[in-house]
């Protein structure tokens, strides 16, 4: 695990997430600036479209058109020549924030949501992943998961892979060509099972805390590790082999694979991930170093 040459991409963020390449560009969202912004490689920031509701998970359905989590307002949004408008209200199903997102080649969206008031300092309670289909309807595609968080699915489209932020896990599922989930497993166990309910005592209890993630060549998948300050590379079966830490004074809360060649390793890294402390200050960067193995071969 050789140590890592971090160069700044952009600064004066709010709280930087859901970091994507897509055709040339970095693309991201700004929780407290309400933003969704190109960035070029060299760090020149377009915001492309703001969002009141709080801007996440970002993905692009068949047609082009982007998809955004808004987080507070529990919707996905659907930007496309130049309009806003919404795909999809979740409200039905959310016990907290809606979070992440991945869309696949059929046009279905997963979500997760916290399942609790996790700024507020609630108890910890389990969330589910949601399915929005191309049509907009909306249904439960598994329950009972720990902070359902980043995902990745692999190239050939047949399996879906899920951070459990809260549960010290990857889970992985068959997918089907209608997104329909089967097989449910655990793909990475990262520490023990998790007790207790507070907030503090769960997260003092994380080996890793998965949070955004991004699938390699080889099938590993590098991970914001949201309570450790740095980004780890897990293979199926749990080993890390490999990580890279934040610049110090800093953690990371979620990263990218992209670049040309598709060894550059976005990561989106801030002081903490309290909405109080973060929101009023612009502390956020976006940091990125090399890797020897580029992305997995799906957009």
């Amino acid at each position: 695990m050789a140590e890592q040459q971090l160069r700044t991409v952009l600064e004066g963020g709010g709280f930087f997430e859901g970091p994507r390449w897509h055709e040339g560009t970095w693309w991201v969202s700004d929780f407290y600036r309400h933003t969704v912004s190109r960035v070029t490689p060299d760090g020149a920031e377009t915001v492309v479209v703001e969002v009141e509701g709080q801007p996440s998970g970002l993905g692009w359905l068949p047609d082009g058109s982007l998809v955004v989590v808004s987080m507070k307002d529990h919707r996905v949004l659907r930007y496309a020549d130049g309009t806003l408008s919404t795909h999809a209200d979740l409200t039905e199903h959310c016990g907290g924030h809606l979070n992440d997102l991945v869309v696949t080649e059929g046009g279905q969206v997963f979500v997760g949501d916290f399942g609790f008031d996790l700024m507020g300092g609630g108890d910890a309670r389990t969330a589910s992943l949601k399915r929005v289909d191309p049509d907009g309807t909306v249904s439960v595609a598994a329950d009972g998961l720990q902070f359902p968080n980043g995902m990745v699915i692999t190239p050939d489209g047949g399996t879906l892979v899920v951070g459990e932020t809260l549960g010290n896990r990857y889970t992985a599922f068959d997918l089907g060509a209608d997104g329909a989930l089967t097989d449910r497993r655990v793909w990475a166990p990262l520490g023990p099972e998790v007790t207790g309910r507070t907030t503090e005592e769960v997260l003092g209890q994380l080996a890793v805390a998965p949070d955004g993630c991004a699938l390699d060549a080889e099938g590993h998948v590098w991970a914001a590790d949201a309570v450790g300050g740095r980004v780890v590379r897990v293979a199926e079966g749990g080993a890390v082999v490999d990580e890279v830490a934040a610049p110090e004074g800093l953690g990371v809360f979620a990263c990218m694979l992209g670049g040309d060649d598709g060894r550059t390793l976005l990561m989106c890294c801030a002081p903490d991930f309290y909405e109080h402390n973060r929101a009023p200050v612009r502390e956020a960067v976006l940091v990125a170093t090399e890797v020897d193995v580029p992305r997995a071969g799906r957009p």
